[in-house]
């Protein structure tokens, strides 16, 4: 062989080298998904503010042709936002809107959208971490969606209605702050269809799949993923992690974190019946009926006209005037039937709600305020036996005697997380179950740091510091 052969053969060597290299590096960051990546758009330009969805139906609600034939989890379109603290506070990290197909209660393909971010700085070393962070949205219009309170110049959630989703991120930046990923799925979907549980649990883990997938956010193949939510959003958490196995398998979930568990939504009717509750309740018989279009019938055909205008008025509302609007109504006195829950529809609906159909096969961290007032206790006893009896099935349950409702989502996020850190480092779980009752969780020593670094994190959003670099560890 000449040289100019052997001078050709060792320069097609380190070419074929190269670009096996580079096929390597580029399936490392894409993770273990196999879809084709999707352009990225740029940020708006200061001072534009972001449409409200209802008027951004391109990306929101996109035509079927865009996502009919693609896979549940597949990307559709994505974009560079910037988000902030209460709408005004620049937040210091990576972030952008992904959409994606997701599917329905009926199997139909429907748009889905989510929110992604990732710390400043270099990637860390050893797996990625992801954590599904899934909002208590609660609200009845997509102008309420997590989406579009976390962005910078959007109209503050004060305005909106839509609190839960912009103090949330009060807590976000802790979990970017830790280090990890997040991604944040608008989980209640293109219907705004609150309370509707199967449809939220697979819109988060689409959303997940998502994530996975888009190539700006770096993943690994050794992704380690978990996922937290309170209130309405451990419903979506809830029901990802009963939907899991049979959804979405190849998801490396670690675990689950959640608390105030709407475990029963006929429970929840029950306990709100003429209760302080009742408004935000009735939010929730609004977006299941989306869901479930019988539901929907027999409401029309049966609702007195004091419910039919209530329900009418509180269509297009986020949480805070969800509960507002209606407390201590009689919920069941709105509709001309006696009992009306014990009829067949609304029974079989309410029966397709209620968690405990599935046991996760990942370990859960579920908390709860034994006097909770809007998400009654009992039924969460009753979930945590179903999964519990088990032999395989991994809980961890703490009943908090000392909180309520929304003391408890503040309360119970620290040692959330903590436990969050162990699952997501690789420290085991352990199969069984354990039940503790406590007076508080915040006296929890074991969780004050995370408590410390939840002030730090916000101070340091506060004075415009890159999140997650270096990592405030739990």
């Amino acid at each position: 062989m000449g040289r100019t052969s052997v001078g050709r053969t060792r320069c097609g060597l380190r070419t074929f080298i190269a670009a096996l290299a580079l096929a390597l590096v580029s399936s490392t960051a894409l993770g273990a998904g196999t879809a084709a990546a999707v352009p990225v758009a740029p940020p708006l330009p200061f001072p534009v503010p972001p449409a409200i969805p209802e008027f951004d139906k391109d990306f929101y609600l996109p035509p079927a042709s865009a996502y009919a034939d693609k896979k549940p989890g597949e990307l559709i379109a994505a974009r560079r936002v910037h988000l902030a603290a209460l709408s005004v506070i620049p937040i210091n990290v990576d972030a952008w809107q992904i959409s994606y197909r997701s599917t329905n209660t009926r199997g139909e393909a429907i748009p889905a959208v989510a929110t992604v971010l990732k710390p400043k700085g270099p990637a860390k070393p050893g797996p990625s971490k992801l954590v599904s962070w899934q909002s208590a949205e609660d609200s009845t219009a997509l102008y309420c969606s997590p989406s579009y309170a976390l962005q910078q110049a959007s109209i503050p959630g004060q305005l909106t209605g839509s609190v839960d989703s912009a103090y949330e991120v009060l807590q976000i930046t802790s979990l970017v702050g830790a280090g990890w990923s997040v991604v944040i799925p608008d989980h209640q979907g293109p219907e705004s269809a609150f309370a509707a549980g199967p449809l939220a649990g697979r819109i988060t883990l689409d959303g997940i799949r998502g994530a996975r997938d888009f190539a700006p956010l770096g993943l690994k193949k050794d992704l380690r993923v978990g996922m937290m939510g309170y209130s309405g959003g451990a419903i979506a958490t809830g029901w990802a992690a009963e939907l899991h196995e049979q959804y979405a398998p190849e998801l490396p979930i670690v675990g689950a974190a959640e608390g105030g568990v709407p475990a029963d939504i006929r429970a929840m009717v029950d306990l709100a019946d003429k209760n302080a509750a009742s408004g935000l309740i009735l939010a929730g018989i609004i977006g299941v009926s989306r869901e479930y279009p019988e539901l929907d019938r027999f409401l029309q055909r049966n609702l007195n006209p004091l419910g039919k205008a209530l329900l009418a008025s509180k269509n297009p509302l986020c949480l805070t005037y969800q509960a507002a609007l209606a407390p201590f109504v009689d919920i069941k006195g709105l509709v001309n039937l006696p009992d009306p829950l014990s009829y067949p529809t609304p029974r079989k609906v309410l029966g397709q709600l209620k968690m405990g159909k599935h046991v996760p096969r990942f370990p859960m961290f579920i908390y709860q305020s034994n006097p909770d007032w809007i998400a009654p206790v009992g039924p969460v006893n009753e979930l945590v036996r179903t999964y519990c009896a088990d032999p395989d099935a991994s809980v961890r349950y703490v009943r908090d005697h000392f909180s309520e409702h929304i003391s408890l989502a503040i309360e119970g996020f620290a040692p959330g997380i903590v436990w969050m850190r162990d699952r997501l480092d690789g420290r085991p779980a352990g199969i069984g179950c354990t039940t503790a009752d406590q007076g508080s969780m915040a006296l929890d020593p074991k969780t004050w740091r995370a408590f410390v670094n939840l002030v730090g994190n916000n101070l340091a959003l506060a004075i415009n510091q890159e999140l997650g670099n270096p990592p405030r560890l739990p």
